[in-house]
């Protein structure tokens, strides 16, 4: 195990929950976020009574309000912001990263061995040009640097409660990929690896979309038959986006993508789920991301895979009628209509 510590960027529910995994699992961790007075209430609790209450910090996480001693302190850099401020931290992080990785940035030349290896639990497409997460750090930090992304079916209060969990960490470099699963990894915590980035993030891209489609299916009391099937279609038209992107088929059928979705669509602890089944009791879109108080990630993602798939030319029917529904004011009987009126096919054509 490696002794120098893991630098968490982000703390929300989720960051804190990754962080207090880490910590538990032997790793020294330093948990950055926004606004010193938070950081310095949880150092004083030893929790995040803000985000995630319940769990109390372990011995070796610290609290870091300054970024740049955050970074410098760590080789290994681990995101977990909403997918709207990823690029801006990235910047930020790009002034701070040492001279080792910085030599690399435009050059074929590896990583140095001192070289700060990058990782996220951030998912979505960037909503202004379609980029998944690792091609914005591509652009950023350049193309020699480590990458990892953190995905899978996982609710911030059960990781932080020490539940059993499993997850994916896929990475373009199988040392890394390796590192921060052995890093996660505990008697209750189980960290699988992938060399798919694409699908892992584009997995975790359009569930949260499809759970909202969810919600309001549910909340309208549309049953489990219902259910199930936006499930199944989803999760076929999350594939064939992600293999036109350059995904492998088999990801969609383990944890960063049937698993997310399923937990993601079926339990009232998804954001996403919750802001559909408020919409879908008559709230307005601002009414129900108040309510809920925190980011609702579906609500982009809505936008972002459906820009997305029409630049690919991929039929993705509920992903439109869950877009119609939030941007272009669709009634939600007419997107039912739209959806079981279309042509039949085969179920398996692609």
């Amino acid at each position: 195990m490696d002794s120098k510590p893991i630098a968490v960027l982000g703390a929300g529910s989720w960051g804190t929950a990754l962080a207090i995994q880490l910590a538990r699992a032997g790793r020294p961790v330093l948990l950055w976020g926004r606004g010193a007075a938070h950081l310095a209430a949880c150092a004083t609790a030893r929790r995040n009574e803000r985000y995630l209450p319940e769990a109390a910090f372990p011995p070796t996480l610290q609290l870091e309000p300054d970024l740049g001693r955050a970074v410098a302190a760590a080789r290994d850099l681990l995101i977990v912001v909403p997918s709207h401020a990823f690029r801006s931290l990235l910047l930020e992080v790009n002034e701070f990263v040492g001279v080792s990785l910085l030599a690399t940035v435009g050059s074929k030349l590896p990583p140095t061995p001192e070289s700060h290896r990058l990782a996220w639990a951030t998912k979505g497409f960037e909503v202004a040009t379609g980029l998944l997460p690792h091609q914005v750090a591509q652009e950023v930090l350049g193309p020699a640097v480590p990458l990892a992304v953190l995905s899978g079916p996982t609710f911030a209060r059960e990781v932080g409660a020490g539940l059993p969990t499993a997850m994916t960490v896929a990475s373009n470099d199988k040392t890394f990929a390796s590192d921060l699963a052995l890093a996660l990894s505990s008697h209750h915590f189980r960290a699988y690896t992938s060399p798919d980035l694409i699908g892992v993030e584009v997995g975790g891209a359009v569930k949260n979309a499809l759970a909202i489609g969810t919600g309001i299916a549910d909340g309208l009391g549309f049953g489990a038959n219902t259910r199930i099937a936006l499930i199944t279609r989803g999760l076929a038209e999350m594939s064939r986006l992600g293999v036109k992107l350059g995904a492998q088929t088999a990801t969609f059928m383990g944890l960063a993508a049937l698993g997310d979705l399923v937990l993601t669509c079926t339990d009232n602890q998804s954001r996403n789920r919750r802001f559909g089944l408020l919409l879908a009791a008559g709230k307005t879109m601002d009414e129900a991301a108040a309510e809920i108080g925190q980011v609702v990630e579906g609500m982009k993602a809505a936008k972002a895979v459906h820009d997305v798939a029409a630049r690919e030319g991929i039929d993705m029917p509920i992903i439109n009628a869950v877009h119609g529904i939030l941007y272009a004011g669709l009634p939600v009987a007419d997107a039912v209509k739209g959806l079981l009126g279309r042509e039949l096919k085969p179920e398996l054509q692609t």
